[in-house]
């Protein structure tokens, strides 16, 4: 019943968010021309976005496939992809995307898997997919000097406190992971100040959680570190899909016919805007994201900025929710009519046994 609550509430502020967003955005603004716009664009190269959001979102199916088969799980592939595809819906609508895992844990146990397996593995897949990330952030910082100077200065505060923020998490995240009893020494040391000076109650609940996910990093760091290779080739399929996604700004570029701008820049681009937004507590990045991109993107859309957030918002964010939703659905439709079936096989059996 709770979890039912829950997710009530995130589709809810959901919802309240996208509505500010969609007021913000188009407040003012011709829609009359925007429309025309985008019906003059070439849809071709817009199929070709949605094929690269589903390339997203396949790229972390077989991540999850690969990293199975290290336990001995052998699942097919097409179950493997309902999982990503649950993942990412409950992570577009939820803050700071906190519902995807959970819920992939969920229908991962409909598959008999076990808990602490798929806890580990969902745990070295966000460690891998922040990583990448973090070094994309990090190598525009470093090496993009003029690429900053040309595209990021009116948002160049928010680009470094999105990449201070991401690499806080992935640091934090790696000492959890290789330095897990020192981590838990921190931590348990910081609960203490809060229960001290009475932010927090005490609770032995709590500080049972705290270890049990203190268990969860330990067994992690030991999965990661009897894996070295195949977290290698992980971290290559999670940078294929990461810039799979950022280069559907590109297609969208290329539907409106135009050209001069190279693909690296506008991907990289649109790397930024997720580096900006990916740690904060709004589902998808929703509101921030428009904002960024339509200051950023002027100098390669010019007066078409508008058009072209939304068509590349629509296939980057809206189309990857909604192709994610239409196999969240597959996936309770397959896991209700298995059950169904097998409480049926179960029946005839004890009628023949009688």
């Amino acid at each position: 019943m709770q979890d039912k609550k829950k997710i009530i509430w995130d589709v809810l502020f959901l919802l309240l968010v996208f509505l500010f967003t969609i007021y913000g955005v188009f407040h003012g603004e011709d829609m009359g021309a925007m429309l025309k716009a985008i019906k003059q664009t070439d849809i071709r190269w817009l199929f070709l976005g949605v094929i690269l959001v589903v390339i997203f979102i396949w790229g972390e199916s077989i991540i999850i496939w690969y990293m199975m088969r290290s336990f001995h799980i052998f699942l097919k592939k097409r179950i493997c992809f309902l999982f990503s595809s649950v993942g990412f819906f409950f992570s577009c609508i939820t803050p700071s995307a906190s519902g995807g895992q959970p819920m992939q844990i969920y229908y991962m146990k409909k598959e008999r898997i076990p808990i602490p397996v798929a806890t580990v593995i969902l745990m070295a897949v966000t460690i891998t997919y922040k990583l990448v990330l973090v070094v994309i952030g990090l190598g525009v910082l470093v090496f993009g000097g003029p690429f900053r100077r040309h595209y990021l200065g009116e948002i160049l505060p928010v680009y470094y406190l999105g990449l201070l923020l991401n690499v806080f998490c992935v640091s934090f995240m790696t000492l959890l992971v290789f330095h897990p009893v020192l981590a838990e020494q921190i931590l348990m040391k910081g609960l203490d100040w809060l229960e001290r000076f009475r932010i927090m109650k005490r609770r032995k609940s709590r500080r049972e959680k705290l270890s049990e996910a203190m268990r969860v990093y330990r067994e992690t760091a030991k999965y990661l570190s009897r894996h070295k290779q195949m977290i290698a080739i992980v971290i290559f399929i999670t940078f294929v899909q990461r810039l799979a996604l950022f280069g559907v700004t590109w297609t969208v570029y290329r539907a409106f016919g135009m050209s001069g701008t190279n693909v690296a820049d506008i991907t990289f681009l649109q790397a930024v805007i997720s580096v900006s937004v990916d740690m904060l507590p709004l589902p998808g990045g929703m509101g921030i994201s428009e904002t960024l991109f339509l200051k950023i993107f002027v100098p390669v859309f010019g007066p078409m900025i508008l058009p072209a957030m939304v068509l590349s918002r629509g296939l980057g964010y809206y189309s990857q929710l909604l192709i994610s939703a239409l196999f969240t659905i597959v996936a309770q439709l397959y896991y209700t009519m298995r059950r169904q079936l097998y409480n049926k096989n179960e029946s005839e059996y004890q009628e023949v046994v009688k």
